[in-house]
Formats: C-alpha cells, structure tokens, sequence
C-alpha cells in the first residue's frame, strides 16, 4: 500500500490549485478516499467526531448486500442448468451467475459513478460514497435477463434525477435504486414483467426441458397462489427472480449485520413483516369463499417470502436518508409499507411485486410522518406545563 500512497503523493500536484488537472481535482479526491483514509480534519464550526462516517456507513452495507448477491450469482447458474435438465456442481452453478451477473455490476457502477463524477466537477464538491451502495442495490434488483444498456440508462436516470438534481447524498427524498427499478418497470414493461427471468443462453446438443415454466412466484401468486413453490424453496431462494432478491435467507443474514453495526433500523425492518402479516391475516379472514383461488387466500406468511419484499424491507425501506427518523415514525412508516405492499399484490395485477412502489409511496410521506409524530410530542409536553 506504500507503493500505492506514493503514486497518489507523486500525481496529487496536478490536480491541486494551479495544476494542469485542477478542474478534476474533486474526481481525484473521490479516489484517494475510496484507497486510503483522509488525513486531513476540520478546521471550523461545530463537528462530531465519530469513527463511523459516511464512507464506513456505506461499506458496511455493502458487506450486508454480500449474502444476497452470493446467493444471486449461484442462483443463476442453478435455473439456467435447470432449465436445460443439466446437472451441475455448486461451484459450476456459482461460475455461471458469477459471468453473467458480474457485466451488470460494472455498467451500473460505471454509468453512476460517471454521473456523479461529471456533476463533481461542474459543481466543485466532493464525489459522496452514496453511490456506492445504489451501484450495487440496482443490479440485485434486476433479472439477469435484463440488457447491459438498460442497466446503464437506469443508473444514469436515478444518479441525475433521483439524487443530484436535489443536491446529490444526503438529499434525495427517494431511494434512487428504487427509482432506477420502477423505471425501468413503467419504461419497458416488457423486459420487467417477469414472464422469463431465467438466463437460457444456448447449451451446445441441449434444449429447454419439457418441465421447465418461465413464470415467477408472483406470477403465478397472480393467476392461482397453489401454484407457487414450496414455502421452503422461497425461504431459501431456489426459485425465479430479480438477481438478489430470491433469498430471504440471505436478506435476514444482512439483516443481521445492518441491525449489529447500527446502520439499519431494527424497528423499520420488524414493522414492515409485522404490517405485510397483519394484512395478510386480515385479507384471508374477509376472503371470499365462493372464490377459493382467489388471492386474498394466500397464507399470510407468504408475502414475506415472494418477490423481492424481505430485500426491500431490509435494504431499501431502512435508507436513512429517505425514511422515517423519529423512533415512532419508523414504525408507522414500516407497517404501512409491509400493509401497502399486501394491498398492491393482491388487488393490482398490473404490478404483483408492490414493495417497490410502496416504499417508494412512504418515502414521499415520511416528512409527514415524522411531522405528526414531532407534533404530538410537542402538545404532550404542553399539556405537562
């Protein structure tokens, strides 16, 4: 790494004051942080001095987004040999997902970053590490079916219009990889409806077997709920779906990690399962029973392991920037997402995964969650004076 620190030493002059790269100083400045910790401090105003800053908060949910997109790459390579009848061993399985998800990663990064680091220079501030979790959170929310071009256009729409036109990191008031994710979803219905998320890459002398089905869970949670897999495989994620968001084994070990370092609220991720079973129970009990295929039967449960509600809940519900901040509001904020994410399912069979949207929907309502609640507090008080 000494070698490395000399390099950076040796180029910082030029794009310093006065250097012949001087207007590329703040994309200089955005690699130095990201190899080595800043040495320099502040010098005025009022500051806190903590070991957890932005860039450590960022890398811990990285380290959390790990378990899923593990599971993802393997996941991938297991439905492709799937579908052709092929046996294959773990590490083939994992070799597969691992080139086909890989291409994805690097354009999202590639496209965002890109970005973030034109508006660095217009603008002459720093590169924020925020982009750095939305990088990785964008292609575990895709199928692995999606085009590299696509993946592109979603990072570069969300990066601009999901964060940096509101003055980038820290004052979105929407989770940009959500938005990247409902574009893509209202831009080309096609590519995200769901019907075929399996890569079927040719396999020399092999074709597709007789037994293989293209529909994902919440298609088929659409047509008829008994024809979705067992509840196991849905826990453990041997099923069709976007990249990451298969396992919910996987997203409770993040799970875990967020909520151990304190990078996570505990009370947003408990309230979204709590609302998402709360409304289950209550649909299944005004369910019609004229209509015993009917989707409100759908055991409540359920909900927690379909599509991509348990990623939304841990990695996308419990951003700090556009959630709920009051202790009380995060639970509000919550339980109606997990409820709204039911209500979306069963009654909009335009769009079954409703999580998306419904975090998306409390995103904009969490200002006025947080109102309410500070407001309340405030009259409690007054009536004790």
């Amino acid at each position: 790494m000494k070698f490395l620190q000399n390099i950076v030493d040796s180029v910082r002059p030029h794009f310093e004051k006065g250097g012949r790269f001087e207007k590329l100083h703040p994309a200089f400045q955005a690699l130095e942080t990201f190899l080595f910790v800043p040495g320099h401090t502040t010098a005025h105003g009022v500051h806190v001095r903590d070991a957890m800053d932005l860039k450590r908060t960022m890398m811990t949910v990285i380290i959390a987004l790990i378990p899923p997109m593990l599971f993802g790459m393997w996941n991938v390579g297991y439905q492709h040999h799937l579908a052709y009848g092929m046996e294959a061993s773990l590490m083939d399985n994992f070799w597969f997902g691992f080139l086909k998800v890989l291409p994805i990663i690097i354009v999202s990064y590639a496209a965002g970053l890109g970005v973030e680091f034109v508006f660095s220079v217009l603008r002459g501030h720093p590169v924020s590490e925020g982009y750095l979790v939305t990088g990785l959170l964008i292609p575990l929310t895709l199928p692995v079916t999606v085009p590299l071009w696509m993946v592109a256009l979603a990072a570069i729409f969300c990066t601009l219009l999901g964060k940096e036109i509101f003055g980038g990191t820290g004052m979105n008031f929407m989770n940009p990889a959500l938005l990247a994710r409902v574009f893509l979803f209202f831009a080309f219905p096609a590519y995200m409806s769901g019907d075929i998320w399996t890569d079927l890459s040719p396999e020399a002398g092999r074709s597709i077997a007789d037994a293989f089905s293209g529909a994902t869970n919440l298609v088929a949670f659409d047509a008829n709920y008994h024809n979705m897999q067992s509840a196991s495989d849905m826990f453990w994620g041997f099923e069709q779906g976007s990249i990451g968001e298969t396992s919910v084994a996987a997203c409770l070990i993040g799970a875990l990690i967020l909520i151990a370092t304190g990078v996570g609220s505990w009370q947003v991720i408990v309230s979204c399962f709590l609302g998402a079973l709360a409304m289950g129970l209550l649909l299944n009990g005004v369910a019609p029973a004229d209509l015993p295929n009917h989707s409100m039967h759908t055991p409540a449960y359920y909900h927690w392991l379909t599509g991509g509600f348990a990623f939304g809940a841990v990695y996308m519900a419990t951003d700090p920037v556009s959630a709920a901040q009051t202790e009380r509001g995060k639970w509000i904020y919550g339980l109606l997402i997990g409820a709204f994410s039911v209500v979306l399912r069963v009654f909009n069979p335009a769009y079954p995964e409703g999580v998306m949207l419904s975090i998306l929907l409390m995103n904009v309502f969490a200002p006025l969650i947080d109102h309410f609640v500070v407001e309340q507090h405030i009259k409690k008080r007054l009536k004790r004076a």
